[in-house]
């Protein structure tokens, strides 16, 4: 991956294109957060305040310059990773294929992870969740300071079990999110300017909605693309509708996830992450932007799941690792197909975003199935001699 980011001016590999966020973006962004400040009224400027510090960090290392910095720091982000998959997967009842999943399938997006900050944002996450069966105080607070990071690492709390473990969870995410939301407007400027420029954001050419207008060009539909608010975006006649319909299919999502928790009545060591797993597939599929560095929260999510002999998730790893690949061919190697809507770019996009639709449905399904799994009824000789009324913990559901 390092030696793919050092060459990525080959034609294949994006023209410079995939470095230059980090070496010209937030360079530029982090010159005015290291004078006390947010960006404000920039469009491309779409994130939470957290994000502040991660796009600062490059100054705890002073001999390099800010993209070396980035990168080595991202490096080591991803070794953490790593490290605690891999320290999870040696407990009893684990399994080391999270951290093989992690190891093996990163490299499939080629040098895009080091030069986004999204392995680190997918830390906060991994953490939170491989944390909250120890302490969900815990847990809670590094779903926080994800959250604040980019938001869908809030996601990691949707599947604790229901009682006062999920109490705990959320009031510690919500105490750390304000006091750190707090500390930030106290020491920054303009730190709440994202939310004016997510509210402008159309439909992404990589978005599912965008591969249904990406087909409507080929049949004459008289839409263009545009680089806007960070990204390609379609714009002409009836994109707003599109985008109308996946900020509706969001809302389904969100109404799914939240019928499932109240519905589900069995828990196991395993739900929180198959839970966390599922939500972000389903927001990911229905949002409006599905960027190429999304796929490294799903890795990140999935080599979670796996680290749990109890996971329902592992027929949806190889949907995930499948999309993954296609994503490297869909960008940075064949992006101006995309762009331009050729047969070969829908191709991409259709197998791309099937893929990660099928993912989604298939990861739903078989969590709701989980959760609506009756508990075992325990045998006579499982039940303790002289006090029948005791069942063992073994068969007791969460919650």
């Amino acid at each position: 991956m390092l030696w793919l980011l050092a060459h990525d001016q080959y034609p294949l590999l994006g023209r410079g294109g995939v470095a230059r966020e980090v070496r010209m973006l937030y360079f530029h962004w982090y010159g005015i957060l290291s004078h006390g400040a947010f960006p404000s009224g920039d469009r491309l400027w779409q994130y939470p305040p957290g994000a502040g510090a991660v796009l600062l960090s490059p100054a705890l290392l002073p001999g390099l310059t800010y993209f070396q910095a980035f990168v080595v720091l991202t490096l080591l982000t991803d070794a953490v990773i790593t490290l605690v998959l891999a320290r999870a997967g040696t407990s009893p009842g684990r399994s080391l294929r999270g951290a093989a999943l992690w190891t093996a399938a990163l490299p499939l997006l080629l040098h895009v992870p080091l030069a986004r900050y999204d392995i680190q944002v997918t830390a906060f996450a991994v953490v939170s969740l491989l944390t909250l069966s120890r302490s969900t105080r815990a847990g809670g607070a590094f779903a926080a300071l994800g959250a604040l990071v980019k938001v869908w690492p809030a996601l990691a709390l949707l599947g604790t079990p229901r009682g006062r473990g999920t109490r705990e969870a959320w009031t510690a995410a919500a105490v750390t999110a304000v006091t750190l939301l707090a500390l930030l407007a106290a020491l920054f400027r303009n730190p709440f300017d994202f939310l004016r420029q997510q509210g402008g954001r159309g439909v992404q050419i990589e978005s599912l909605g965008g591969t249904a207008l990406m087909l409507a060009r080929r049949a004459g539909w008289p839409g263009r693309t545009r680089y806007q608010y960070g990204a390609v975006e379609f714009v002409g006649p009836h994109v707003h509708a599109v985008a109308v319909c996946s900020l509706a299919l969001t809302a389904v999502a969100f109404a799914l996830l939240l019928l499932w928790r109240v519905r589900a009545r069995h828990w196991t060591p395993a739900t929180p992450y198959d839970a966390a797993l599922t939500a972000v597939l389903l927001f990911t599929v229905t949002s409006r932007v599905i960027s190429p560095q999304y796929m490294v929260w799903l890795i990140g999510l999935t080599a979670v799941c796996l680290t749990s002999r109890h996971t329902t998730q592992r027929a949806v790893a190889p949907l995930v690792l499948a999309a993954s690949a296609v994503s490297t061919v869909e960008y940075p190697a064949l992006y101006g197909d995309v762009i331009d809507s050729t047969w070969v770019g829908c191709l991409l996009m259709v197998v791309r975003n099937g893929l990660l639709a099928s993912a989604a449905v298939l990861s739903f399904v078989r969590l709701w199935r989980s959760g609506r799994r009756p508990a075992p009824e325990p045998l006579e000789a499982d039940i303790p001699p002289g006090n029948p009324g005791r069942v063992p913990a073994l068969f007791r559901t969460g919650g």
